[in-house]
């Protein structure tokens, strides 16, 4: 029973970094009909600024704030560089698909010239021994994830159910042309939904560096497992985002403890096979019609 708590926990915890980056990739193809296949490397970015930030003496916390603003000034320059060249083409969703593959790729490139291929480290935000609940240690930094995944999770739900920004928002994800019409600028609306993505992405990245060496592809097998949880969860749903992801990390804690720690990598993409048989729609999808 102990093992099988820490196994949920561990699972969990995993699963929500799967979750926010799955969120990114949702949040972005609902919104503009195209899947951002930077998502991942938006991790690793984040992680590097608040290495970069820790290393010149501010504080983690800080470090971590600033990163996320900074991330969210990225994703608005990110949007206006990759996304909106090739948003009004014609007839296909493949150059701005290509486009943002690209940028992948540079991403790394550029970030392996500036730090280098030596893996690097972040400290957890914080620190000890593993914190005793009921007899049972529980990893500190696997706490703070959890718990940032469910503050983040209430906020989007307070964003996009709440406030009217968040109601403009799905309008313009919804139907751009009816909430042109309606005074919406979606332009704006687009790249908010842009700059919230990649702060998401950053702030897992964050959370995930000091449970791994950080290099400049860590955001790819990463961002691979999360795009599997975005397609298992349905992939234009947030909800599916959030419940595939953790059905994901889950799935891998529990595989790699019955002697498949080789193949945890793999049970991701076996469930993902599995869900593409038999359930093409994911847990919460729908036939998503193409945006005029």
């Amino acid at each position: 029973m102990e093992t099988t708590f820490q196994l949920l926990v561990n699972g969990l915890a995993m699963g929500s970094i799967y979750s926010l980056i799955a969120l990114g990739f949702v949040l972005v193809y609902v919104a503009v009909n195209v899947v951002n296949f930077a998502q991942g490397d938006f991790i690793m970015v984040g992680a590097f600024i608040c290495l970069s930030l820790y290393s010149n003496g501010i504080p983690i916390w800080f470090a971590l704030i600033a990163s996320v603003l900074i991330m969210g000034i990225f994703g608005f320059l990110y949007q206006i560089g990759v996304y909106r060249p090739f948003r009004s083409r014609s007839k296909s969703f493949l150059p701005v698909m290509i486009s943002t593959l690209g940028a992948s790729m540079f991403f790394q490139s550029l970030f392996l010239v500036i730090y280098g291929p030596d893996p690097r480290s972040l400290p957890p935000l914080i620190g000890g021994d593993p914190i005793q609940l009921g007899g049972l240690p529980l990893p500190r930094q696997s706490l703070v994830i959890i718990v940032f995944a469910l503050l983040l999770f209430g906020f989007q739900f307070f964003l996009f159910e709440k406030t009217n920004l968040g109601k403009k928002m799905q309008a313009t994800a919804q139907d751009p042309e009816t909430a042109r019409l309606m005074g919406i600028n979606v332009a704006w609306m687009n790249g908010l939904t842009f700059v919230y993505c990649t702060a998401l992405g950053g702030i897992a990245g964050i959370l995930l560096a000091p449970l791994f060496t950080l290099t400049t592809t860590i955001g790819s097998i990463f961002g691979l497992k999360a795009f599997a949880a975005a397609i298992v969860g349905g992939f234009s749903d947030a909800k599916g985002a959030i419940v595939g992801g953790l059905f994901i990390g889950v799935i891998e804690s529990f595989s790699a403890y019955f002697g498949m720690g080789a193949y945890m990598d793999a049970s991701a993409f076996i469930v993902l096979v599995l869900f593409l048989i038999f359930r093409p729609s994911g847990l919460f999808g729908e036939k998503i019609g193409t945006k005029a």
